[in-house]
Protein backbone atom coordinates (compact mmCIF):
# COMPACT_ATOMS: atom_id res chain seq x y z
CA UNK A 1 0.00 0.00 0.00
CA UNK A 2 1.71 3.08 -1.17
CA UNK A 3 1.10 6.22 0.84
CA UNK A 4 1.31 8.27 -2.29
CA UNK A 5 -0.58 10.05 -5.02
CA UNK A 6 0.58 10.23 -8.59
CA UNK A 7 1.12 14.02 -8.52
CA UNK A 8 1.87 14.49 -12.20
CA UNK A 9 0.41 17.52 -13.97
CA UNK A 10 -1.55 16.87 -17.15
CA UNK A 11 -0.03 19.81 -18.96
CA UNK A 12 3.49 18.73 -18.19
CA UNK A 13 2.67 15.14 -19.05
CA UNK A 14 1.28 16.20 -22.40
CA UNK A 15 4.37 18.31 -23.04
CA UNK A 16 6.61 15.38 -22.25
CA UNK A 17 4.54 13.01 -24.35
CA UNK A 18 4.82 15.30 -27.35
CA UNK A 19 8.55 14.87 -27.28
CA UNK A 20 8.35 11.12 -26.88
CA UNK A 21 6.36 9.95 -29.85
CA UNK A 22 9.08 7.87 -31.39
CA UNK A 23 10.96 5.11 -29.67
CA UNK A 24 14.61 5.82 -28.96
CA UNK A 25 17.29 3.15 -29.34
CA UNK A 26 18.62 2.23 -25.90
CA UNK A 27 22.34 2.62 -25.29
CA UNK A 28 24.06 -0.70 -24.63
CA UNK A 29 25.71 -1.11 -21.25
CA UNK A 30 28.99 -2.92 -20.65
CA UNK A 31 28.56 -6.56 -19.78
CA UNK A 32 28.44 -7.37 -16.08
CA UNK A 33 30.30 -10.42 -14.90
CA UNK A 34 31.69 -10.46 -11.36
CA UNK A 35 30.82 -7.82 -8.73
CA UNK A 36 32.91 -4.70 -9.07
CA UNK A 37 35.10 -4.47 -5.98
CA UNK A 38 36.39 -0.98 -5.26
CA UNK A 39 39.62 -0.61 -3.34
CA UNK A 40 38.99 2.21 -0.85
CA UNK A 41 42.71 2.87 -0.66
CA UNK A 42 42.78 3.80 -4.34
CA UNK A 43 39.67 5.99 -4.31
CA UNK A 44 39.33 9.45 -2.89
CA UNK A 45 35.64 8.96 -2.14
CA UNK A 46 33.16 6.12 -1.82
CA UNK A 47 31.56 5.24 -5.15
CA UNK A 48 27.88 6.15 -5.19
CA UNK A 49 25.04 4.67 -7.21
CA UNK A 50 22.00 6.93 -7.29
CA UNK A 51 18.42 5.66 -7.50
CA UNK A 52 15.60 7.89 -8.75
CA UNK A 53 12.33 6.65 -7.30
CA UNK A 54 8.95 7.64 -5.90
CA UNK A 55 8.25 8.80 -2.38
CA UNK A 56 6.98 5.39 -1.30
CA UNK A 57 10.30 3.61 -1.82
CA UNK A 58 11.41 1.83 1.34
CA UNK A 59 13.96 -0.86 2.12
CA UNK A 60 15.37 -2.15 5.39
CA UNK A 61 18.79 -0.63 6.20
CA UNK A 62 20.28 -4.08 6.75
CA UNK A 63 19.16 -5.20 3.28
CA UNK A 64 20.61 -2.11 1.62
CA UNK A 65 23.81 -2.64 3.59
CA UNK A 66 24.25 -6.06 1.96
CA UNK A 67 24.50 -4.45 -1.47
CA UNK A 68 26.77 -1.66 -0.21
CA UNK A 69 29.08 -4.16 1.46
CA UNK A 70 29.21 -6.53 -1.51
CA UNK A 71 30.06 -3.77 -3.98
CA UNK A 72 31.79 -1.36 -1.61
CA UNK A 73 29.47 1.40 -2.74
CA UNK A 74 26.92 3.74 -1.25
CA UNK A 75 23.31 3.81 -2.47
CA UNK A 76 21.84 7.31 -2.71
CA UNK A 77 18.06 7.56 -2.96
CA UNK A 78 16.31 10.48 -4.70
CA UNK A 79 12.60 10.58 -3.88
CA UNK A 80 10.93 12.47 -6.72
CA UNK A 81 7.26 12.65 -5.86
CA UNK A 82 5.12 9.83 -7.12
CA UNK A 83 5.57 7.68 -10.20
CA UNK A 84 4.32 10.19 -12.75
CA UNK A 85 6.33 13.08 -11.34
CA UNK A 86 9.39 10.87 -11.09
CA UNK A 87 9.14 9.81 -14.73
CA UNK A 88 8.58 13.38 -15.91
CA UNK A 89 11.71 14.49 -14.06
CA UNK A 90 13.71 11.66 -15.61
CA UNK A 91 12.53 12.59 -19.10
CA UNK A 92 13.13 16.31 -18.72
CA UNK A 93 16.65 15.69 -17.38
CA UNK A 94 17.64 12.90 -19.79
CA UNK A 95 20.54 14.92 -21.26
CA UNK A 96 21.99 15.23 -17.74
CA UNK A 97 20.57 12.28 -15.80
CA UNK A 98 19.70 12.85 -12.15
CA UNK A 99 20.53 9.26 -11.25
CA UNK A 100 21.87 5.91 -12.41
CA UNK A 101 18.81 3.75 -11.68
CA UNK A 102 15.11 4.47 -12.04
CA UNK A 103 12.60 2.45 -10.03
CA UNK A 104 8.84 2.80 -9.81
CA UNK A 105 7.74 3.11 -13.43
CA UNK A 106 4.50 1.14 -13.52
CA UNK A 107 2.44 -0.33 -16.33
CA UNK A 108 0.34 2.83 -16.63
CA UNK A 109 3.50 4.68 -17.75
CA UNK A 110 5.52 1.81 -19.22
CA UNK A 111 5.23 2.80 -22.88
CA UNK A 112 6.08 6.42 -22.15
CA UNK A 113 9.25 5.34 -20.35
CA UNK A 114 10.27 2.98 -23.14
CA UNK A 115 9.67 5.57 -25.87
CA UNK A 116 11.30 8.51 -24.11
CA UNK A 117 14.94 7.62 -24.73
CA UNK A 118 15.88 7.71 -21.03
CA UNK A 119 16.75 4.02 -20.65
CA UNK A 120 19.98 2.16 -21.28
CA UNK A 121 19.82 -1.38 -22.57
CA UNK A 122 21.36 -4.27 -20.70
CA UNK A 123 21.21 -8.03 -20.55
CA UNK A 124 20.77 -9.41 -17.00
CA UNK A 125 23.45 -11.82 -15.90
CA UNK A 126 20.71 -14.07 -14.53
CA UNK A 127 16.99 -14.06 -15.16
CA UNK A 128 14.83 -15.09 -12.19
CA UNK A 129 11.58 -16.96 -12.51
CA UNK A 130 8.91 -14.27 -12.35
CA UNK A 131 5.44 -14.80 -10.93
CA UNK A 132 2.83 -14.85 -13.73
CA UNK A 133 1.30 -11.56 -12.54
CA UNK A 134 4.62 -9.75 -13.03
CA UNK A 135 5.17 -10.83 -16.62
CA UNK A 136 2.42 -8.60 -18.06
CA UNK A 137 3.95 -6.09 -20.48
CA UNK A 138 7.49 -7.07 -19.49
CA UNK A 139 9.81 -5.36 -21.94
CA UNK A 140 13.57 -4.85 -21.77
CA UNK A 141 15.30 -2.67 -20.72
CA UNK A 142 12.97 -2.50 -17.72
CA UNK A 143 12.63 -5.42 -15.32
CA UNK A 144 9.55 -6.07 -13.14
CA UNK A 145 10.25 -5.66 -9.43
CA UNK A 146 6.88 -5.90 -7.69
CA UNK A 147 3.14 -6.31 -8.14
CA UNK A 148 0.28 -4.48 -6.42
CA UNK A 149 -3.49 -4.26 -6.74
CA UNK A 150 -5.65 -1.15 -6.58
CA UNK A 151 -9.27 -1.71 -5.57
CA UNK A 152 -11.92 -0.45 -3.16
CA UNK A 153 -11.47 -0.92 0.59
CA UNK A 154 -14.48 -0.88 2.88
CA UNK A 155 -14.87 -0.04 6.56
CA UNK A 156 -16.25 -3.22 8.14
CA UNK A 157 -17.74 -1.51 11.19
CA UNK A 158 -18.96 1.42 9.13
CA UNK A 159 -20.99 -0.77 6.77
CA UNK A 160 -22.39 -2.75 9.69
CA UNK A 161 -23.48 0.43 11.50
CA UNK A 162 -25.18 1.69 8.32
CA UNK A 163 -26.89 -1.66 7.72
CA UNK A 164 -25.18 -2.00 4.36
CA UNK A 165 -23.77 -5.20 2.83
CA UNK A 166 -20.43 -5.24 1.04
CA UNK A 167 -20.97 -3.94 -2.52
CA UNK A 168 -20.66 -6.57 -5.23
CA UNK A 169 -19.98 -4.62 -8.43
CA UNK A 170 -18.85 -1.31 -9.86
CA UNK A 171 -22.35 -0.73 -11.20
CA UNK A 172 -23.85 -1.15 -7.74
CA UNK A 173 -21.87 1.88 -6.56
CA UNK A 174 -24.14 4.09 -8.67
CA UNK A 175 -27.24 2.93 -6.76
CA UNK A 176 -28.96 5.14 -4.13
CA UNK A 177 -27.76 3.20 -1.06
CA UNK A 178 -24.17 4.18 -1.90
CA UNK A 179 -24.86 7.87 -2.44
CA UNK A 180 -22.14 9.89 -0.69
CA UNK A 181 -20.33 6.75 0.51
CA UNK A 182 -17.32 6.53 -1.87
CA UNK A 183 -14.13 8.60 -1.96
CA UNK A 184 -11.69 8.21 -4.87
CA UNK A 185 -8.45 9.85 -5.95
CA UNK A 186 -8.19 12.15 -8.95
CA UNK A 187 -6.66 10.06 -11.78
CA UNK A 188 -4.87 13.15 -13.08
CA UNK A 189 -2.96 13.62 -9.81
CA UNK A 190 -2.81 10.17 -8.21
CA UNK A 191 -1.46 6.81 -9.34
CA UNK A 192 -4.08 5.12 -7.19
CA UNK A 193 -6.83 7.12 -8.83
CA UNK A 194 -5.44 6.50 -12.29
CA UNK A 195 -5.35 2.75 -11.70
CA UNK A 196 -8.97 2.71 -10.52
CA UNK A 197 -10.03 4.84 -13.46
CA UNK A 198 -8.34 2.39 -15.86
CA UNK A 199 -10.14 -0.48 -14.13
CA UNK A 200 -13.44 1.22 -14.99
CA UNK A 201 -12.34 1.65 -18.61
CA UNK A 202 -11.49 -2.05 -18.74
CA UNK A 203 -14.87 -2.91 -17.21
CA UNK A 204 -17.14 -0.67 -19.30
CA UNK A 205 -15.07 -0.23 -22.46
CA UNK A 206 -13.69 2.87 -24.21
CA UNK A 207 -17.19 4.04 -25.12
CA UNK A 208 -18.97 3.08 -21.90
CA UNK A 209 -16.89 4.40 -19.02
CA UNK A 210 -18.12 7.97 -19.56
CA UNK A 211 -21.72 7.09 -18.65
CA UNK A 212 -20.47 5.18 -15.61
CA UNK A 213 -18.58 8.19 -14.28
CA UNK A 214 -21.54 10.45 -14.94
CA UNK A 215 -23.57 8.11 -12.74
CA UNK A 216 -20.89 8.09 -10.03
CA UNK A 217 -20.82 11.88 -10.02
CA UNK A 218 -24.61 12.00 -9.73
CA UNK A 219 -24.25 9.62 -6.75
CA UNK A 220 -22.03 12.15 -4.94
CA UNK A 221 -18.64 10.47 -5.37
CA UNK A 222 -15.95 12.52 -3.60
CA UNK A 223 -12.70 13.21 -5.48
CA UNK A 224 -9.51 13.76 -3.45
CA UNK A 225 -6.24 14.87 -5.01
CA UNK A 226 -4.15 12.11 -3.43
CA UNK A 227 -4.29 8.79 -1.62
CA UNK A 228 -3.29 10.20 1.76
CA UNK A 229 -6.17 12.68 1.82
CA UNK A 230 -8.67 10.12 0.57
CA UNK A 231 -7.61 7.43 3.03
CA UNK A 232 -6.78 9.40 6.16
CA UNK A 233 -9.19 12.33 5.91
CA UNK A 234 -12.35 11.05 4.20
CA UNK A 235 -12.35 7.27 4.79
CA UNK A 236 -14.10 6.10 7.97
CA UNK A 237 -12.00 2.94 8.31
CA UNK A 238 -8.65 4.67 8.86
CA UNK A 239 -7.22 6.50 11.86
CA UNK A 240 -8.68 9.71 10.43
CA UNK A 241 -12.25 8.41 10.90
CA UNK A 242 -13.80 10.33 8.03
CA UNK A 243 -17.47 10.00 7.00
CA UNK A 244 -17.19 7.69 3.96
CA UNK A 245 -17.00 3.88 4.35
CA UNK A 246 -15.60 3.17 0.85
CA UNK A 247 -12.22 4.31 -0.50
CA UNK A 248 -10.05 3.46 -3.48
CA UNK A 249 -6.86 2.01 -2.03
CA UNK A 250 -4.83 -1.21 -2.18
CA UNK A 251 -5.37 -4.92 -1.60
CA UNK A 252 -2.66 -4.67 1.06
CA UNK A 253 -4.35 -1.87 3.04
CA UNK A 254 -5.96 -4.29 5.53
CA UNK A 255 -2.65 -5.98 6.34
CA UNK A 256 -0.99 -2.57 6.66
CA UNK A 257 -3.63 -1.55 9.21
CA UNK A 258 -2.72 -4.58 11.33
CA UNK A 259 1.02 -4.15 10.88
CA UNK A 260 1.13 -0.47 11.78
CA UNK A 261 -1.13 -0.98 14.82
CA UNK A 262 1.95 -2.47 16.55
CA UNK A 263 0.00 -5.29 18.15
CA UNK A 264 -3.20 -3.38 18.91
CA UNK A 265 -5.04 -5.14 16.10
CA UNK A 266 -5.14 -8.85 15.35
CA UNK A 267 -7.74 -8.50 12.59
CA UNK A 268 -7.97 -5.71 10.02
CA UNK A 269 -10.76 -3.14 10.44
CA UNK A 270 -11.08 -2.94 6.66
CA UNK A 271 -11.78 -5.35 3.84
CA UNK A 272 -11.40 -5.56 0.06
CA UNK A 273 -14.23 -5.78 -2.44
CA UNK A 274 -14.07 -8.58 -4.99
CA UNK A 275 -14.42 -6.44 -8.13
CA UNK A 276 -12.88 -3.52 -10.01
CA UNK A 277 -9.23 -4.32 -9.29
CA UNK A 278 -6.31 -3.05 -11.36
CA UNK A 279 -2.95 -4.81 -11.32
CA UNK A 280 0.08 -2.50 -11.06
CA UNK A 281 3.51 -3.82 -11.96
CA UNK A 282 6.49 -1.64 -11.04
CA UNK A 283 9.74 -1.77 -13.01
CA UNK A 284 13.37 -0.75 -12.60
CA UNK A 285 16.02 0.06 -15.18
CA UNK A 286 19.29 1.86 -15.83
CA UNK A 287 19.18 5.45 -17.05
CA UNK A 288 21.01 6.26 -20.27
CA UNK A 289 24.12 8.27 -19.49
CA UNK A 290 24.40 6.85 -15.97
CA UNK A 291 27.72 7.74 -14.32
CA UNK A 292 27.84 4.31 -12.69
CA UNK A 293 26.31 2.15 -15.42
CA UNK A 294 27.72 -1.20 -14.29
CA UNK A 295 26.93 -0.58 -10.65
CA UNK A 296 23.44 0.54 -11.67
CA UNK A 297 22.81 -2.76 -13.42
CA UNK A 298 24.08 -4.61 -10.37
CA UNK A 299 21.63 -2.72 -8.18
CA UNK A 300 18.68 -3.51 -10.48
CA UNK A 301 19.64 -7.18 -10.33
CA UNK A 302 20.00 -6.91 -6.53
CA UNK A 303 16.37 -5.74 -6.42
CA UNK A 304 15.46 -9.14 -7.87
CA UNK A 305 17.40 -11.04 -5.20
CA UNK A 306 15.61 -12.90 -2.43
CA UNK A 307 17.05 -10.48 0.13
CA UNK A 308 15.36 -7.46 -1.46
CA UNK A 309 12.20 -9.25 -2.60
CA UNK A 310 11.54 -10.79 0.83
CA UNK A 311 11.87 -7.33 2.39
CA UNK A 312 9.35 -5.54 0.15
CA UNK A 313 5.99 -6.83 1.44
CA UNK A 314 6.26 -5.13 4.84
CA UNK A 315 8.28 -2.16 3.57
CA UNK A 316 6.30 -1.02 0.53
CA UNK A 317 3.29 -3.35 0.89
CA UNK A 318 3.64 -4.80 -2.57
CA UNK A 319 4.05 -8.40 -3.66
CA UNK A 320 7.37 -9.85 -4.90
CA UNK A 321 7.93 -10.30 -8.61
CA UNK A 322 9.95 -13.51 -8.29
CA UNK A 323 8.74 -16.99 -7.47
CA UNK A 324 11.45 -17.78 -4.91
CA UNK A 325 10.49 -14.95 -2.55
CA UNK A 326 8.90 -15.78 0.80
CA UNK A 327 5.84 -13.89 1.98
CA UNK A 328 5.46 -12.90 5.66
CA UNK A 329 2.72 -14.55 7.73
CA UNK A 330 0.59 -11.37 7.81
CA UNK A 331 0.57 -11.36 4.04
CA UNK A 332 -0.49 -14.95 3.60
CA UNK A 333 -3.24 -14.47 6.21
CA UNK A 334 -4.82 -11.22 5.03
CA UNK A 335 -3.86 -10.60 1.39
CA UNK A 336 -5.59 -12.41 -1.46
CA UNK A 337 -4.88 -11.79 -5.14
CA UNK A 338 -8.09 -10.33 -6.60
CA UNK A 339 -9.66 -11.72 -9.71
CA UNK A 340 -9.26 -9.45 -12.72
CA UNK A 341 -11.45 -10.05 -15.76
CA UNK A 342 -9.84 -7.52 -18.07
CA UNK A 343 -6.51 -5.69 -17.85
CA UNK A 344 -5.60 -2.90 -20.22
CA UNK A 345 -2.22 -3.34 -21.87
CA UNK A 346 0.48 -0.67 -21.65
CA UNK A 347 0.18 0.41 -25.30
CA UNK A 348 -3.57 0.97 -25.05
CA UNK A 349 -3.05 3.02 -21.90
CA UNK A 350 -0.28 5.08 -23.47
CA UNK A 351 -2.30 5.80 -26.62
CA UNK A 352 -5.42 6.96 -24.80
CA UNK A 353 -4.49 8.04 -21.27
CA UNK A 354 -4.20 11.80 -21.78
CA UNK A 355 -7.35 12.09 -23.92
CA UNK A 356 -9.30 9.92 -21.47
CA UNK A 357 -8.23 12.11 -18.56
CA UNK A 358 -9.36 15.25 -20.32
CA UNK A 359 -12.76 13.59 -20.83
CA UNK A 360 -12.86 12.43 -17.21
CA UNK A 361 -12.12 15.92 -15.95
CA UNK A 362 -14.93 17.36 -18.06
CA UNK A 363 -17.39 14.77 -16.74
CA UNK A 364 -16.47 14.62 -13.06
CA UNK A 365 -14.72 17.85 -12.08
CA UNK A 366 -16.00 20.64 -14.33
Amino acid sequence: MRKQGLFWVIGLALLVACGANTAATPTALPAVTEPTVIDPVQTSAVTEVTVLTHDSFAVSPEVLAKFETQYQAKVVIINAGDAGSMLNKAILSKDAPLADVIYGVDNTFLSRALESGILADFTPTTTPAFVPEATTDVSAPLLPIDVGYVLINYDIAGLTAAGLPVPQSLTELTEPQWKGKLVIENPATSSTGLAFFLATVAEFGPDGWQAYWQALRANDVLVANDWTTAYYTHFSGSSGKGPRPLVVSYATSPVAEVFFSEGKLTEPPTGNVSFGAFRQVEYAGVLKGAKQAVLAQQFVEFMLSNDFQNDMPLQMFVSPAIQTATLPALYTKFVAIPAIKTQLDAKTIASNRDAWLVQWDTIVVK
